[in-house]
C-alpha cells in the first residue's frame, strides 16, 4: 500500500516540479530523490506488516510478495533513471512530465502486484498501459514515435476490450469480483467462466507480447524513444506477470479448471518461445533484436505462471530482476551509440572497454550463462516446469529456444570484440561508466547468490 501512495504522490510531485525547476539536471535529482524515498516507504511496511498478509477494505492485498516485487521494480526504475535519466532531454522540453508518467505507471504495478478485485486489477492495466500510450510517442520530431503510440494504443484499447468482456463473464458466472471469492474450481467447471478465462489469458497475453499477440511489440518498441523502450521491455513487462499470476494462482484453481487454462497458456508459450527465438535470429538491428529477444523472454516468464508451486513464485522474483537489469544496462549502452545495428557495435571493445565487458555481461545473463543472474533465472523457471510434471515436451522446447538465443545475442559479442570498425559514441563520462559497472556487478552477485533476493519471500 505504501508503494501505490509514493509512487502516485511522486507523479504528482514530478509534475508541480516541472513548474518549479527550470534546470533539466535537477529534474533528474529531484525524481530520483522521491524514487529513493517510495523506495524507502515500500520497505517500511515490512516491519508494520508481520509474517502474514493485510488486506485494505477488501480491494488490495499486501504481502511480502508483493513488497518483494515492488521493491525490485523501484529498484530498477532507480537504475534506469541514474543509466538513462539523462536521455530524456533528448525526447522533448517535457522532462519531469515523462518522469510523472514513470511514476504513475509505477503505481500501475504496484496496483497490479495487490489487487485483490477484478476491478482493481482493470485499473492497473489501464494505469499501467495509458502512460505508456504517451511516452511511445514522445518524441513529436518522429514520425515513427507516433506511428508507433497510435499502433499502441489502438491494438491496447482492443485488448482492454477484451480483458472487459472476461471479467464480465467470470462476474456473471460468479456473481463476484473479489478473486478469494471466485473459487471457480471448487465445483463443475462454468462454460461462461471458462470463456471469461480465456478472454483475460488473451488480454494479458497481449500485454506481456505473448505470441500471437505479439505482433506490435517490435514496431513499437522500435518506433519509441529507446531510453523509454527500455523501461516498457522491463519493469512494465515484469508486472503484467504478476498480474497474471496474481489472478490465474489467486483465482483460476481447481483440478480440471487448471488443467484447462494451462493447456492453453503451454500452446501460447511454445508459441512464443519460438516465435521470438527464430524471428530475432533474422533481425540486423539490436534494438529489433531486443524486442524480439523481450517475446522470448516472456515465453520463459510464461513457464512461472503455467507452474503452480514454490520455484514458480521464487523463479519468476529472479527474472523479473535479472531481466530488468540486464536490459536496463544493455539499453543504456545503446543508446549511447549512434548506429543501433550489430554493425554499429563493430570495435566497441577497442575504443570504449568498459562498455563492451559491462554490455557482454549483460548479454550473457540475457542468453542465460552460468555465474550472471540469466541462469538462474531461466533455472528456477525451468525446475518449476519439471516439476509440475506434465510439462517435460514445454521445457525440451524452451532449452532449445535458449540455445538459438546464444547465437543472436553472441552475435553483439562478435561484433565489439572481433569485428574490424571504429564504433561511434557520444560523450561518455566516468559517473556513466562506474553506474555501468555497479549494475554488472549486480547481474553476477545475482548469479552466484540468488538467496540474496529469495530469502525475502
Amino acid at each position: 500500500m505504501n508503494a501505490l501512495i509514493s509512487t502516485a504522490l511522486s507523479g504528482v510531485v514530478m509534475m508541480f516540479a516541472g513548474l518549479l525547476i527550470g534546470n533539466k539536471q535537477r529534474i533528474k535529482i529531484v525524481a530520483i530523490v522521491v524514487l529513493l524515498v517510495a523506495f524507502a516507504a515500500n520497505l517500511a511496511e515490512l516491519s508494520t506488516l508481520g509474517a502474514g498478509e493485510r488486506t485494505y477494505y477488501g480491494m488490495i492485498t499486501v504481502s511480502h510478495f508483493s513488497i518483494l516485487f515492488n521493491a525490485i521494480a523501484l529498484g530498477a526504475t532507480l537504475i534506469f533513471f541514474l543509466l538513462s535519466g539523462s536521455a530524456f532531454e533528448k525526447v522533448g522540453e517535457h522532462v519531469s512530465d515523462y518522469f510523472a508518467l514513470i511514476f504513475f505507471i509505477l503505481a500501475g504495478i504496484s496496483l497490479a502486484s495487490t489487487f485483490s478485485t477484478l476491478l482493481m486489477l482493470f485499473l492497473a492495466i489501464e494505469i499501467i498501459s495509458i502512460p505508456q500510450y504517451i511516452l511511445a510517442g514522445a518524441d513529436k520530431k518522429t514520425p515513427k514515435s507516433s506511428e508507433a503510440s497510435l499502433k499502441y494504443f489502438l491494438m491496447g484499447s482492443f485488448s482492454t476490450g477484451i480483458l472487459l468482456m472476461g471479467i464480465a463473464l467470470i462476474y456473471g458466472a460468479t456473481g463476484t469480483f473479489n478473486v478469494a471469492e471466485l473459487a471457480l474450481g471448487a465445483g463443475k467447471v462454468n462454460t461462461l467462466a471458462l470463456c471469461g478465462i480465456i478472454l483475460m489469458a488473451f488480454a494479458l497475453s497481449f500485454k506481456v507480447s505473448a505470441a500471437p499477440f505479439h505482433f506490435w511489440t517490435p514496431d513499437v518498441y522500435d518506433g519509441s524513444p529507446t531510453v523509454f523502450t527500455s523501461f516498457m521491455a522491463t519493469v512494465v513487462k515484469a508486472g503484467g506477470f504478476i498480474a497474471f499470476i496474481r489472478i490465474f494462482h489467486g483465482a483460476f484453481v481447481g483440478e480440471r479448471l487448471t488443467a484447462d487454462w494451462q493447456l492453453l497458456l503451454a500452446i501460447i508459450t511454445a508459441a512464443t518461445l519460438i516465435i521470438g527465438n527464430f524471428t530475432a535470429v533474422f533481425q540486423q538491428s539490436v534494438k529489433r533484436m531486443l524486442a524480439y529477444s523481450s517475446i522470448a523472454q516472456a515465453g520463459f516468464m510464461l513457464l512461472a505462471v503455467i507452474s503452480m508451486n514454490t520455484f514458480a513464485t521464487q523463479g519468476i522474483i529472479l527474472y523479473a530482476a535479472a531481466y530488468s537489469v540486464a536490459t536496463i544496462g544493455i539499453f543504456a549502452v545503446m543508446i549511447k551509440l549512434k548506429d543501433y545495428t550489430f554493425d554499429g557495435f563493430n570495435g566497441l571493445a577497442r575504443t570504449q572497454p568498459v562498455l563492451a565487458i559491462t554490455t557482454t555481461i549483460f548479454v550473457c545473463s540475457l542468453a542465460g550463462i552460468p555465474l550472471t543472474a540469466g541462469f538462474f533465472a531461466k533455472y528456477f523457471v525451468l525446475a518449476a516446469a519439471v516439476q509440475q510434471g506434465n510439462l517435460l515436451w514445454l521445457v525440451i522446447t524452451a532449452v532449445i529456444c535458449a540455445a538459438i538465443s546464444a547465437y543472436y545475442y553472441f552475435r553483439v559479442i562478435i561484433a565489439m570484440y572481433f569485428k574490424q570498425g571504429e564504433a561511434e559514441t557520444e560523450e561518455i563520462n566516468g559517473g556513466f561508466k562506474l553506474m555501468l559497472i555497479i549494475t554488472a556487478a549486480i547481474v553476477i552477485l545475482l548469479g552466484i547468490f540468488p538467496g540474496l533476493l529469495l530469502q525475502f519471500i
